[in-house]
């Protein structure tokens, strides 16, 4: 797999840039938002480890336009920080996972396994609830033909609550297939996405809706039409 690392401290760029070749990956560098983007430019990378405190471009900047050029590449964001609004932050700007400095390196290969893992359990090619559909190759959704431009973990969510419309998932569940959750996410993360995401479907028009069951998880089904 062809891997960008973006990292301003050149020693931890390398070590990162080593150990992941061990891995099997072709890994390419980058100190800054500007290299990262050219790097982007040239094509065929497949996942990004970005750096948070970036020069010029900061890591959450860069993780939102790495997923304009290419919604499908997944990103794992490293950083110093440690507060529940940072990670929130980082995940609300696409990244697939977050990692807080300092890691063994082991974990980070563990987390590139699990995201690798996640991504390809898209088995079915499209999703629909109501008027809502998803394309999950493209990690696209339309409502009524229109395209509803979602974070890649407000994706993920709908993804794992369409794919089991009128079912309830739990919150464990969708922390456990949206985050690859193993205790370092705060549970409340999944209601925000739930309310990012109702606020998101409400203003589109998409027709379903997602019912909290307390004390359990969540539902979501099409909305039944008015009455003539």
């Amino acid at each position: 797999m062809r891997m960008l690392v973006v990292d301003d401290e050149a020693e931890m760029a390398e070590l990162l840039a080593r150990g992941l070749g061990a891995e099997g990956h072709d890994v390419v560098v980058a100190h800054d938002g500007i290299g990262a983007l050219a790097a982007l430019a040239e094509g065929g990378v497949e996942f990004a480890v970005l750096d948070v405190n970036l020069p010029g471009m900061s890591g959450f900047e860069l993780c939102r336009r790495v997923k304009e050029v290419d919604p499908s590449i997944a990103v794992v964001l490293l950083t110093a920080r440690d507060a529940v609004d940072d990670r929130v932050r980082g995940l609300d700007s696409g990244a697939d996972d977050y990692l807080t400095k300092p890691f063994a390196f082991a974990e980070l290969a563990a987390r590139i396994r699990a995201v690798r893992r996640r991504d390809a359990l898209a088995t079915p090619v499209r999703l629909e609830v109501g008027d809502v559909v998803l394309d999950l190759p493209r990690l696209r959704v339309q409502v009524s033909g229109t395209e509803l431009r979602l974070s890649r973990t407000e994706f993920d969510v709908l993804r794992t609550l369409a794919g089991r419309a009128g079912e309830t998932v739990t919150r464990a569940e969708l922390l456990a297939e949206v985050w690859d959750a193993d205790g370092h996410i705060d549970p409340n993360v999944v209601d925000q996405y739930v309310s990012y995401l109702r606020r998101k479907l409400s203003a589109a028009g998409a027709g379903i809706r997602i019912q909290t069951v307390r004390g359990v998880g969540f539902t979501v089904s099409a909305e039944s039409p008015e009455p003539v």
